[in-house]
C-alpha cells in the first residue's frame, strides 16, 4: 500500500484499486489520504461516484472531453466555467434536482436574454446526459422537467432597394456595376454585403471563402456552423460579384461586423444586421426554387428551420395566386 510522499512543499500520491492506477497532488497529507479514501470508494463502486462529484466536476470534464472536439469550444468552454462558478458548481450530482437547475435559470434571467438562457440550457442538459450514459454519475437528468424561457418572436426584416444602394454608398461602392474591382476594405465589404444578398451564406462562410473553394458556378463551403460541408450553387449576379474578388474578400468576420455597423449608421438604416442578408435571401429565393433544394443550398437539414428566415409578406404571396 502506497503512502502520500512530500515533494517540495506539496503531497504526492499514487494508488491502484482493482487494476486502476490514479494519483493527485495535495497541500497536505490530511488531504491526500481523503482523496485515497474517496477514490477507493469511487473505483470500486461506479455507482456512489455522484456522493462525491459536484456540478462543478461534471462541467470540467464535459469541457475536455467533449467540448474541445466541437467548432464552438470556446464558446462551451466560456459557459461551462461561468456555471461551475455559479450557485450550481458546488452541489454534488446526488443532491442535484430540478428546483436547482430552475433556480440558476431564473438567477441568469435577471441578467441575460431569454435566448441566452435557453441555449445555456440546452448546453446544461446535453453535460447531464452525457453523465448519465457515459459516466453514469446520475440516474435522471435535473433539465428534464424544467422549463426553458419563452422564445422571443423570429425577426421579420426585410431590406429594401433603397437601404441596400444607401449601405453600399456608405462603403463607398457605387451599387451600379460602374467599378469593378475594390480598393479599399470598405469596397469589399459592400461585396460581401451584396454578395450573401445572392447566396444566403453567412458572415463567416463568406470571410473564410477562397479561390480553391469556387469551381464554376458552385462554391464549397468545407465547414460550416453547423460542423458539415455543402456546396451553394451561385447565380450569374453571384459570379459577377466573385469576380472582382477572385482570391477571396480577404476580410475577417470581426472587421466586417463593426466596419458594416457603421456604415449602417452613415447610412441612416435602423435596425438593420448583416445576418438580416440571409433573411433576406431565403425569402428571395423561395420564389425561385423548391423547398428541398433551398434547404440545401442554405444548410437546413430541418426544412421548418427555414419557416425562421422565409419572411414573405402577404402582398408577396398573393402575387403568385
Amino acid at each position: 500500500m502506497s503512502i502520500p510522499i512530500k515533494v517540495g512543499t506539496r503531497w504526492r500520491h499514487r494508488i491502484m484499486v482493482d487494476g486502476v492506477r490514479t494519483s493527485g497532488t495535495f497541500d497536505t497529507k490530511a488531504a491526500a489520504l481523503k482523496w485515497e479514501a474517496q477514490q477507493r470508494v469511487t473505483l470500486r463502486h461506479p455507482e456512489h461516484v455522484a456522493v462525491t462529484k459536484t456540478c462543478a466536476d461534471a462541467f470540467r470534464r464535459y469541457e475536455i472531453e467533449v467540448s474541445r472536439t466541437k467548432r464552438g469550444h470556446r464558446w462551451e468552454a466560456g459557459r461551462l466555467a461561468a456555471m461551475a462558478a455559479s450557485s450550481l458548481g458546488p452541489i454534488t450530482m446526488a443532491q442535484l434536482a430540478p428546483s436547482h437547475i430552475a433556480a440558476w435559470r431564473d438567477e441568469r434571467l435577471r441578467n441575460v436574454q431569454g435566448g441566452t438562457v435557453t441555449r445555456e440550457m440546452n448546453l446544461l442538459s446535453h453535460v447531464f446526459s452525457v453523465a448519465r450514459k457515459e459516466w453514469k454519475w446520475i440516474a435522471k437528468s435535473p433539465t428534464t422537467d424544467v422549463a426553458r424561457p419563452k422564445a422571443k418572436p423570429h425577426r421579420d426584416r426585410r431590406i429594401t432597394p433603397d437601404e441596400i444602394d444607401r449601405i453600399c454608398l456608405a462603403l463607398r461602392w457605387p451599387n451600379d456595376c460602374s467599378v469593378r474591382t475594390p480598393e479599399t476594405r470598405q469596397q469589399r465589404i459592400a461585396l460581401a454585403f451584396l454578395f450573401a444578398l445572392e447566396t444566403a451564406m453567412r458572415a463567416g462562410e463568406i470571410c473564410g471563402l477562397r479561390k480553391e473553394d469556387v469551381q464554376g458556378c458552385v462554391a464549397r463551403l468545407r465547414m460550416t456552423k453547423n460542423g458539415s460541408s455543402r456546396n451553394v450553387p451561385l447565380s450569374p449576379r453571384a459570379m459577377e460579384i466573385w469576380s472582382m474578388v477572385p482570391n477571396g474578400f480577404d476580410i475577417t468576420t470581426a472587421t466586417l461586423d463593426a466596419m458594416f455597423r457603421m456604415a449602417r449608421q452613415r447610412a441612416g438604416v435602423e435596425g438593420l444586421t448583416f445576418h438580416d442578408s440571409r433573411h433576406e435571401a431565403i425569402t428571395r429565393l423561395a420564389s425561385k426554387i423548391n423547398v428541398l433544394d433551398l434547404a440545401r443550398m442554405v444548410g437546413h437539414h430541418d426544412i421548418k428551420q427555414l419557416q425562421t428566415y422565409y419572411n414573405a409578406t402577404a402582398e408577396d404571396i398573393a402575387k403568385k395566386l
